[in-house]
């Protein structure tokens, strides 16, 4: 009869040849989902890019289209004059008779005498899923279809929560447009540099230190004035993404260039080597996987540093132009202080920027924790 110190052991036993079977991505996943802030950050980041590939669904009003100005959110209530309901009901925004004491502008109150129900699936504006297909459908608006201001509206009597759901297209475009690029520059860049070795790694170093020595945010400001304001937006688009890509790729290039020039000495390399293999076989077939490992946490942790960059460009008005909605551009609205005093739900973009940064610098915690745990 074994002993409990004996099971144990046999547990153990079991337990160890059960993960040296597994493959390395099933032992990450393994450890990835211990991680309580990796699994949050996977999660968020899942439902970014789900709300971003189906924003027109998501958003219950047209981003474009005007009402009252600087109307605040929505007052949405479970309970009406008769009572408690199922059905969450909004109260619509109306002008009272009282004077704001600063602005001497009407004071905008929820008017009780006429609750709106709040369904899903409701008709409102139409549009083109994904340019192709007609609808009027969204996850949820008003029973008789009239806007729902869920976070208010801003200087122009736009929706925020609409602008907010459909600028993430534009703003997660950009960032991993931005961050594929610079994966694919940087690390093809820095395992030839590393690999090759000799001249050729000491001038390209040296080129690689001549991009890393400019104030990268001057520089950023300085290109973008580069485009005419008369421009067409993908074309501003597309310059915007050329400079964040020139000039981010020097440092991930730098960082797989050490890890190369360390697997260039491990012993099945040398191996390699010395079996006549190519040197295409050898970076693509032994040092390119073992590089993928810290890659994919530098990418992860790179989208969030593109995701400010661009809240910083736009808010400046150096990024995105209308008609295109992103992130910063609508900052651009909070840019004085006596409207954030006054409307402080304007500032609801810095909500949306903060989720996205924290669900990908949580994401990439964990990949870094899971991948290398020591």
């Amino acid at each position: 009869m074994n002993t409990p110190v004996q099971s144990e052991a046999a547990d153990d036993r079991l337990t160890t040849v059960s993960s040296t079977s597994q493959s390395y991505g099933a032992l990450v996943w393994r450890r990835f989902r211990k991680s309580f802030a990796g699994m949050m950050g996977l999660t968020l980041v899942a439902m970014l890019i789900i709300v971003a590939l189906f924003a027109d669904f998501f958003a219950p009003v047209n981003p474009n289209a005007a009402s009252e100005s600087f109307s605040p959110p929505a007052k949405i209530s479970f309970f009406t004059k008769d009572g408690f309901t199922l059905r969450p009901v909004v109260f619509p925004i109306v002008q009272s008779e009282e004077l704001d004491p600063v602005t001497f502008q009407p004071l905008m109150a929820p008017d009780y005498d006429n609750p709106r129900r709040i369904v899903l699936f409701a008709k409102g504006w139409e549009y083109d899923f994904w340019g192709i297909i007609p609808m009027n459908r969204h996850l949820f608006g008003l029973e008789d279809g009239s806007p729902i201001h869920v976070l208010g509206t801003d200087k122009l009597g736009r929706d925020i929560l609409s602008r907010g759901i459909v600028g993430a297209r534009i703003t997660l475009m950009i960032a991993l447009t931005s961050i594929t690029l610079i994966t694919i520059i940087g690390t093809l860049a820095g395992i030839t540099s590393g690999y090759l070795g000799g001249r050729f790694d000491l001038w390209f170093q040296r080129f690689v230190e001549v991009i890393l020595a400019f104030p990268q945010l001057p520089l950023y400001l300085a290109l973008t004035t580069l485009i005419p304001v008369t421009a067409p937006s993908n074309l501003f688009l597309a310059f915007v993404i050329s400079v964040i890509v020139g000039l981010g790729w020097a440092q991930l290039s730098r960082e797989v260039r050490s890890k190369t020039m360390s697997m260039a000495r491990i012993e099945y390399v040398r191996a390699a080597i010395a079996v006549g293999a190519s040197d295409a076989r050898i970076i693509t077939r032994h040092i390119l996987p073992n590089v993928m490992s810290h890659v994919i946490v530098s990418v992860t942790l790179g989208i969030p540093a593109i995701i400010l960059l661009e809240s910083f460009l736009g808010f400046l008005g150096f990024a995105v132009k209308p008609p295109l909605i992103s992130w910063g551009l609508m900052l651009q609205d909070a840019g004085n202080y006596g409207v954030i005093g006054s409307f402080p739900w304007i500032l609801s973009p810095v909500g949306f920027v903060l989720l996205a940064v924290f669900a990908f610098n949580a994401l990439g915690d964990g990949l870094r924790d899971a991948i290398d745990p020591y």
